[in-house]
């Protein structure tokens, strides 16, 4: 897995082995980056669940000011912060080791892009975009990467929807109103 544009373009990621890890595919990466691509320069990204890293890499490689990646495994967090030294951007980022959601009552924190891609079939997606939309800034986006057949809710107060599908992925696009 490559770093697609940006200032890290053609980095190769580590990720880990195993079937409890499921990396975003190139193909559904990239379509994530043409849908938010006017706006990522100078946001702050919030990358749930985060695995990897290689979607809040990919938003600080395509100029986002910050980034946070919050994953319960210790071995994801670890990995993330290879791919940060990497990549370069380890002065621009934090890790949090813990549960995401509880991750979000706890923080005062505000962001622009949040990237929210909880195991598949785990219950944790709804639960995940009630509590991130409160740390959601005016014109935010939250982008939700789900198994094509789980149903989201299409209607968030303050927010319109967008669903995409791409084979066995779908992606839920939430953007706030101003």
């Amino acid at each position: 897995m490559r770093v697609i544009t940006g200032t890290a373009r053609g980095r190769r990621l580590k990720t880990l082995e195993g079937d409890s890890v499921r990396p975003t595919t190139d193909k559904v990466k990239e379509s994530i980056f043409n849908i938010v691509q006017f706006e990522i320069e100078g946001r702050r990204v919030l990358d749930m669940f985060c695995g990897c890293g290689q979607l809040g890499i990919e938003a600080l490689s395509r100029g986002a000011a910050s980034a946070v990646f919050v994953d319960i495994s210790r071995a994801s967090i670890q990995v993330t912060e290879e791919n940060l030294e990497a990549t370069g951007f380890r002065n621009i980022s934090k890790t949090v080791l813990g549960d995401s959601l509880s991750y979000l009552d706890r923080t005062s924190e505000m962001f622009d892009i949040a990237f929210l891609d909880p195991p598949y079939r785990a219950g944790l997606m709804n639960e995940a975009i009630e509590r991130v939309r409160l740390h959601i800034a005016d014109g935010g986006v939250i982008v939700c990467e789900t198994a094509s057949e789980e149903v989201l809710p299409e209607v968030i107060d303050g927010f319109t929807s967008k669903r995409y599908k791409y084979g066995k992925i779908a992606l839920t696009v939430y953007r706030k109103e101003f």
